[in-house]
This record gives C-alpha cells, structure tokens and sequence, in this order.
C-alpha cells in the first residue's frame, strides 16, 4: 500500500539531499515507503540531485515506476555541495514537518517517530544526536568520534551550547521555520548544518536534540582531512556573520554563498517557491 498523498499540504516532507547515490538510494526508499504505508498521515519525499553524474535521478524514477502512487519528486540542484542541495529540498517541502534525512539512512528510518512527537507542540527543531544519553554509535571509527567531538567544542565560539550534535544529518523543522532559516543560509558545504543551528538561535528558535540509534556507513561522503578544514574556514565566516548582525531579521537576506573557491548565488526563495506552485 501507498502512503497517503494529499493534493494539499502533506503532514511531513522527507528531504533527501544525494550526489552519486544511485547504489543506496533503492534500499533507502524502499525502507521509507514501507515505513510509510504504515502511518496514517500524508508525506511526500523529495529527492534533490546535487549534479549527480551516475543517473541518480534515473535511479529514482525506476523507483517510482515499480512503487506507483508513491509520492516522490525529484528537484535539481547542480551546484555541488550538501548545504546547496538541502537548501533548495527544504524549500520545496510543502509538509507541516520538514525531516532532513540523508541518503545513507544511517539512522532507521523508524527513530522518525521520535522527532514526530516533539514538533510541532515542543519545539521548533528536533535534531538527531547520537551524543546524547539513550543514543547508540554502531561500527565507528574511533578518529571520527573523536573528531566530531573536538568539532562540537569549537562550537562553543558561536553560542551552540547545549546542543551536543550538529553534524547529524537527521533533523526535522516547522515548515515555518525552515523557509525562515534556509532562506538565510549562505553556506553551500558541509558547514550548513552549523549556519543553520547558528541562524535559528539567533532568531530565538527552540532547538531539542533527540537521541537516536546510527549506524557508520564506510562509504561515508565526508573526507576527513579536506572537509574539516573547509568545515573550519565556514565556522570563521559564520561567526563574523553573527558578530556583524547578518543573520538578524531586521537585516536583509544575502543569499550569496559564502564559499572559498568560486562565490554563487542561491536560488531566491521567490524562485522557489514558485517552482513548488
């Protein structure tokens, strides 16, 4: 059985961000679409090809083609970088609840309800933990926990307190919220998470860290050594952001990317939404 589509407003979006997943994206959707066909609300799922060059979007109309009425939509978005292509899925998202999730599904997709029954009533934004008391790490490398601890302490220098992981790609939004915070986003990389948290706390958002079960993938994307240290350089551009009042509301959104390579423009939220109407 299908999930339940409403031609309106979907309870939830699932936003999947992919570059070059056409071998995990198969087993990801079919967990989604069973998990799915058991609840009693409407969802919708959104694939963003971030330029993918091994027929990514091709792997998920066969998807659809063997799963009718399963209601996925494939956006592109050719800028390479996580932060790029998560922004542009999360202003599709039509749903009440927009859930972040990545291609990997590290985290089993039913730890989703978990994030479902803190928002909309207890918070803003629910973002997975695996840091947290009652969460699990599976199959870790050592260096990468370590790393990521060391990371979530530099964090420190721009008021993320409290929220013992950032970097897990499993996160959920008022839908409200995130066409506010994704519309200010500037960074295209890893770095977004970060921006995103940082924006939402400056804008007095509540943020709840929800504890979850994760699995290590080896065919991690992130590059340890090379995405640290642009993950580094962006924390240095967002917090000269906070300090100059950027992420404030009063202040005009600059969607210009902040990027240390070639500088881009994100699409307006305007474009956006028009393309989602």
């Amino acid at each position: 059985m299908p999930p339940n589509i409403c031609c309106q407003s979907p309870r939830l979006s699932i936003i999947i961000p992919a570059r070059n997943e056409a071998r995990r994206l198969p087993s990801t959707l079919e967990k989604i679409a069973h998990f799915l066909s058991r609840q009693d609300y409407d969802a919708e799922v959104i694939v963003v090809d971030n330029g993918s060059t091994d027929g990514t979007a091709a792997t998920v109309q066969e998807f659809t083609r063997q799963h009718e009425g399963f209601p996925i939509t494939v956006v592109y978005e050719p800028r390479r970088g996580k932060g790029a292509a998560v922004r542009t899925g999360m202003l599709h998202g039509t749903g009440e609840i927009l859930f972040l999730c990545d291609a990997d599904l590290s985290m089993p997709i039913e730890e989703l309800d978990k994030f479902l029954t803190k928002l909309p009533e207890q918070t803003d934004i629910a973002i997975g933990c695996r840091e947290c008391p009652g969460s699990s790490r599976l199959g870790e490398p050592i260096h990468r926990r370590l790393m990521s601890r060391v990371f979530n302490q530099l964090l420190r220098s721009l008021g993320l307190t409290g929220l013992p992981d950032t970097q897990c790609g499993f996160k959920a939004f008022r839908r409200n919220v995130a066409y506010d915070v994704f519309a200010a986003q500037t960074i295209p990389g890893w770095g977004f998470d970060v921006e995103i948290l940082a924006i939402a706390r400056r804008r007095r958002y509540s943020v709840a860290s929800v504890p979850i079960a994760w699995n290590h993938d080896a065919d991690s994307r992130v590059r340890p050594f090379l995405d640290v240290v642009a993950m580094f350089q962006e924390i240095w551009s967002i917090r000269q952001r906070l300090r100059q009042g950027l992420y404030d509301r009063t202040f005009k959104s600059q969607t210009t990317v902040v990027d240390s390579s070639r500088p881009a423009r994100l699409p307006s939220v305007g474009q956006l939404r028009r393309r989602v109407a």
